[in-house]
């Protein structure tokens, strides 16, 4: 299965960013402890702090699952929703921190609709249960 991890603005300072939220593990050695450990998928991975950027890829339609971490975009960008809700393909929202206990704004997610399911609060294992949640 080819699995497409798309990341939202500023996490590709995972590792840097607040570690007591966000860990201090970046993206790119866990995307390689996935790779090993999902040895039949294909894992690609897109982060772009640029919205458009990150509806450009997913219309790109070269996978079989996506699992998205919209970061801030999460919150406000019916742009992102539409087109989740267009990919008719499995998709899992994956948040690092558990967002219902973080600032109000951050509580609401427009994007989670548009997907099959939603982990919140796992830490970067997120990514890890969702790809075990991908059938």
């Amino acid at each position: 299965m080819k699995i497409l991890i798309v990341n939202g603005p500023n996490l590709n300072l995972l590792g840097k960013r607040e570690p007591e939220i966000y860990g201090r593990i970046s993206m790119v050695d866990y995307l390689e402890k996935l790779k090993s450990e999902f040895l039949s998928h294909e894992l690609s991975y897109y982060q772009s702090n640029i919205e458009g950027e990150l509806i450009n890829r997913l219309q790109e339609d070269d996978f079989d699952a996506v699992i998205i971490n919209p970061g801030a975009f999460t919150h406000y960008s019916y742009a992102i929703a539409d087109c989740l809700k267009n990919i008719q393909k499995p998709k899992v929202e994956v948040h690092i921190s558990n967002i219902y206990k973080r600032e109000e704004f951050r509580q609401k997610s427009v994007t989670a609709a548009c997907t099959d399911a939603v982990l919140s609060g796992f830490g970067i294992e997120g990514y890890r249960l969702a790809i075990l949640s991908l059938k």
